[in-house]
C-alpha cells in the first residue's frame, strides 16, 4: 500500500511513529487540502441543469470527460507511482491468440451484459413515479466511479487514508444540516456520523448504541462494586432524569435504566476526571459486566427482579427493519409496539403515552421511541416536537428517561429546504420550476430534530446517490462507543483513528461516501442546493396530486380516493366548502401553468397543504356497477388496483420497458399495521361497505423529479394522468 503522505513535507511518514492524535490532524490536512482543489463558485440559476446526466442524457458529453478523467488520472498513477517496478502484460502478450481471445470474450461478455441493463428500470425517466430514488447526480456517479477504480475499504483509514477522510466530513455535513452542533467547543456536545449501506443497518446501530446504553449504568454499577480499580468511584454521583442528584450505587436498578443519554455518556469522562481512572482501566472492569459481552441472561442478574424485559415503540407503520433489528440484538420483535398513527398516518400521542404508562406500570425499560420523519409509504412526518416535549414530562413527573431516534432515512435531507446558506447572495431567483417549502406542521418538526438523540438518513434516497449510501448520526458523539469494537488484524491499538470500529459492517466501499462528498460539495446542503431539488419535487408532487384527484369526473366509470385528503377535509369544513376547494384545484391549478400558479396567491396559499407531508402520495382506485353505483366489495377492489400496478410495473418478464407508460408501485393498508379504525374509515372513504378485516391495496407515486412539470415541451404531467387513467379504464373493462 502507498505510504501516507504528509502534505507539509511531502515525504513519506512512518505511521508507527504517529500518535492517535497526530494521525487524525494528518487526516484532517489531508481533508482540507481536498475542499480547497474542489471549492469553485456556487450555483446561480442554471445550476439544475447541470446536476444531473438529464432525461435524454443531454449531459452525455460532460459525464463522458469526468469519466474519461478519472480514468485517465488512475492509470497514471499506476504508471507513475513506482516508474522502476517491471511490467507484467506485455506488448508481446497482447499480441498473442490467446491473449485476443480473453479480450474477444470479455467484449462479447460485456455487450451482453450491457444488452441485458437496458432492460432496468429508467429512473431518470419523467415516467419513473414509482420508489423512493430517481436518479444520480452526476457529482455523485463521478465521485462514485472515480474512487471505485481505487476500490479503498473504509473498515480501517490503513486500507482508505483518503476516503476515511471523506467519510468523517460527509458524517459532519449530514449532522450539521440535520441541525447537531459539529463545532469542537468543550462547552458544546459535539455530534458524529458516517456512512452505512442503508437504513435498515443505521436503524440497526441505533437501536444497538441505545440498547447498550441503557444498560451501562447496570454494568457500571456491579464493576464498582466488584473490581478494586474502580473502588474509589463508590461515592459518584449522578443526576436523574427528574433532576435529583444520588450515587451512582444507590439507585434502584429502575433508577439505572433510566438515567438521561448525555448523563450516561459524561459518566466515563467525569470518572477519570474526578479519580484518575482512565478510560482504559474502566472499559477494562467493565469488560465482564456490560451487556456486549455478557448478554441479556447474565445482566438480568444484576437488576431487581420486577425488571421486565425492554421495548421499543415505534409508529405502527414503521419501516420493517425495526422488528428486524430487534430480533437480531435479541431484544425480540414482538417487544417493538406498534403506535398505532392517525389518518395523516402520524404518530397519535395519546397511544404513545397509554405505551408509556404501560411500560412504567410493568418496570419494562423502555430503551427508544422512533419518530418517522418520512414514513415510506405516506411520506407522513410524526409529531416530533410532542414526542420531545412528552418525554420532558417523563423526565419531570416519573423519574423515567429514553432515546428517541428520528428514522430520517427518506426524509433526512428535506432538512436542506429549511436550511438557509451561509452566503445569503448565493439565494437566487430559480429558473426552472417553482420551490416550494414545507408547511408549518412539518417545518416545526424538522427544527426540532436537532434535539433527538440520533437519526437515520439515506443519501441514496433523498440525497440522489448511488447505492449503498446509508447514513447514522449521534447528536452526542459519545454514543458511538457504546457499540464500538476493534479488529486486531486492521485496528492496531489506537493508531488510525477510523470509523470502521464504530458500526456493524465490517468491509464498505469508500466508494459510497466519496461520492455522497463530491454531490455535497457540488450541490450545497441548504436551500441553494439539495433544498432547491427537494422544494422543486414538493411543488411537483402537488401538482401531480392535484390532477390524480381531480382526474375522474362523473361520466368516468371509477373513482379515485387519496390516501391524503383534501386540507377543507382534514379541517372538518362543510361539504359544500370542501367542493369549492376541489374545484378551485380542477381549475386553478391543473390547467394553469407553472408561472400562473405562482402569481396567484390563493394558489401559493393552498399547494403546501396539499398532498403529502413531503412527496410521496398514495391512492386507490374503485370501480363503478353496470348502474353506476360504487363496487362495495373489497377483493374486486383490491384486484383491481393490483392488476394496475402490474400494468405499471417493471418485473423480470418484462421485455420491453418502453411498453410501460409510467410506473408506480403498490402497497397494502392492512389491520395489523394501521388498525382497524383506519383501514375501515378509508374503505368507508373509497365507497366499500363489507365488514371484513381484509386489506386494502393501494397504489403509491413518488416524484423526485424536479422538472417534470416545467419540461423543454412544458408540463409533462396530463401525459402521466392519461396514461393512469387509460390503465385503469382498462382494467375495469377486464373486470366488469
Amino acid at each position: 500500500m502507498r505510504p501516507i503522505i504528509d502534505n507539509q513535507k511531502n515525504k513519506p511518514m512512518n505511521k508507527q511513529k504517529n500518535s492517535q492524535t497526530e494521525f487524525a490532524t494528518l487526516l484532517n490536512q489531508q481533508a482540507d487540502s481536498i475542499l480547497k482543489k474542489l471549492k469553485t463558485d456556487q450555483p446561480g440559476t442554471d445550476s439544475l441543469a447541470g446536476w444531473f446526466l438529464g432525461p435524454k442524457a443531454e449531459n452525455a458529453e460532460l459525464l463522458k470527460k469526468l469519466i474519461n478523467q478519472a480514468l485517465e488520472m488512475h492509470c497514471n498513477d499506476r504508471k507513475e507511482l513506482y516508474p522502476d517496478d517491471p511490467d507484467y502484460v506485455t506488448e508481446h502478450m497482447k499480441k498473442s491468440e490467446e491473449y485476443k481471445q480473453t479480450v474477444k470474450v470479455l467484449e462479447e461478455k460485456a455487450h451482453a451484459l450491457f444488452e441485458q441493463l437496458k432492460s432496468s428500470v429508467p429512473f431518470w425517466s419523467y415516467r419513473w413515479q414509482a420508489h423512493m430514488n430517481w436518479d444520480t447526480t452526476l457529482p455523485g456517479l463521478v465521485g462514485y466511479l472515480g474512487t471505485m477504480l481505487y476500490n479503498p475499504n473504509n473498515v480501517a483509514a490503513e486500507a482508505s487514508p483518503v476516503t476515511t477522510v471523506l467519510e468523517m466530513k460527509v458524517g459532519d455535513e449530514l449532522c450539521e444540516m440535520l441541525g447537531y452542533n459539529i463545532e469542537d467547543d468543550p462547552d458544546k456536545t459535539r455530534a458524529w456520523g458516517h456512512i452505512t449501506c442503508d437504513g435498515s443497518i443505521a436503524n440497526n446501530e441505533a437501536m444497538w448504541a441505545a440498547r447498550n446504553l441503557k444498560f451501562y449504568p447496570v454494568s457500571l454499577v456491579q464493576a464498582i462494586k466488584n473490581e478494586p480499580v474502580l473502588a474509589p468511584a463508590k461515592d459518584f454521583e449522578v443526576t436523574m432524569a427528574n433532576g435529583k442528584t444520588k450515587k451512582l450505587i444507590e439507585l434502584t436498578s429502575w433508577e439505572q435504566l433510566n438515567l438521561s443519554v448525555d448523563e450516561i455518556l459524561a459518566i466515563p469522562g467525569r470518572i477519570t476526571r474526578q479519580f484518575a481512572i482512565s478510560s482504559d482501566e474502566i472499559n477494562s472492569a467493565m469488560n465482564n459486566y456490560n451487556i456486549q459481552n455478557i448478554g441479556f441472561d447474565e445482566i438480568k442478574t444484576f437488576m431487581d427482579t420486577d425488571i421486565q424485559q425492554p421495548v421499543i415503540m415505534a409508529p405502527s407503520n414503521m419501516h420493517y427493519s425495526w422488528p428486524k433489528s430487534a430480533a437480531v440484538l435479541g431484544l425480540g420483535a414482538n417487544n417493538v409496539q406498534k403506535i398505532y398513527i392517525d389518518l395523516d398516518a402520524r404518530m397519535r400521542i395519546d397511544e404513545l403515552k397509554k405505551h408509556i404508562d404501560q411500560a412504567i406500570a410493568s418496570k419494562k425499560p423502555i430503551i427508544m421511541v422512533v419518530a418517522v420523519i418520512g414514513s415510506t409509504e405516506e411520506s407522513s412526518v410524526d409529531p416530533l416536537k410532542e414526542i420531545l416535549e412528552l418525554r420532558k414530562e417523563y423526565n419531570k413527573n416519573h423519574n423515567v428517561d429514553f432515546v428517541v431516534h428520528c428514522d430520517a432515512a427518506w426524509g433526512g435531507y428535506f432538512a436542506s429546504i429549511i436550511r438557509e446558506p451561509k452566503e445569503r447572495d448565493r439565494l437566487k431567483s430559480v429558473r426552472y420550476t417553482p420551490s416550494l417549502v414545507m408547511n408549518k406542521y412539518v417545518t416545526e418538526q424538522y427544527k426540532c430534530l436537532q434535539y433527538s438523540d440520533s437519526i437515520t438518513i439515506d443519501p441514496h434516497k433523498a440525497g440522489y446517490i448511488q447505492y449503498p449510501a446509508g447514513g447514522l448520526c449521534y447528536r452526542n458523539g459519545a454514543m458511538r462507543n457504546m457499540v464500538a469494537f476493534t479488529a486486531p488484524v486492521v485496528y492496531h491499538g489506537g493508531v488510525d483513528p477510523t470509523v470502521g470500529v464504530y458500526g456493524l459492517e465490517g468491509s464498505k466501499p469508500g466508494a459510497a461516501p466519496a461520492g455522497v462528498f463530491l454531490s455535497h460539495q457540488v450541490i450545497p446542503l441548504d436551500q441553494t442546493g439539495y433544498g432547491k431539488i427537494l422544494g422543486k419535487c414538493l411543488f411537483n408532487s402537488k401538482r401531480l396530486y392535484s390532477a390524480f384527484v381531480t382526474m375522474a369526473d362523473e361520466t368516468d366509470p371509477f373513482v379515485i380516493v387519496p390516501f391524503q385528503r383534501l386540507p377543507a377535509e382534514k379541517n372538518g369544513e362543510s361539504s359544500d366548502k370542501v367542493k369549492e376547494q376541489y374545484e378551485f384545484i380542477k381549475n386553478e391549478i391543473v390547467p394553469k401553468t407553472n408561472e400562473e400558479i405562482m402569481a396567484n396567491p390563493d394558489a401559493v396559499k393552498l399547494l403546501p397543504e396539499l398532498g403529502s407531508d413531503q412527496i410521496i402520495i398514495t391512492y386507490a382506485f374503485n370501480f363503478k356497477n353496470p348502474d353506476g353505483t360504487l363496487n362495495t366489495d373489497t377483493e374486486k377492489m383490491n384486484e383491481l388496483n393490483m392488476n394496475i400496478f402490474k400494468d405499471l410495473s417493471l418485473s423480470p418478464n418484462h421485455d420491453d420497458v418502453s411498453e410501460i407508460p409510467m410506473m408506480v408501485t403498490q402497497s397494502q393498508f392492512t389491520i395489523d399495521n394501521y388498525g382497524k379504525p383506519f383501514v375501515d374509515t378509508f374503505k368507508s372513504r373509497l365507497g366499500v361497505a363489507d365488514d371484513n378485516d381484509s386489506p386494502v391495496t393501494i397504489l403509491i407515486s413518488t416524484t423526485m423529479d424536479p422538472w417534470v412539470s416545467d419540461t423543454s415541451e412544458g408540463n409533462f404531467i396530463p401525459q402521466l394522468t392519461q396514461a393512469l387513467k387509460n390503465t385503469v379504464n382498462k382494467n375495469i373493462d377486464r373486470l366488469v
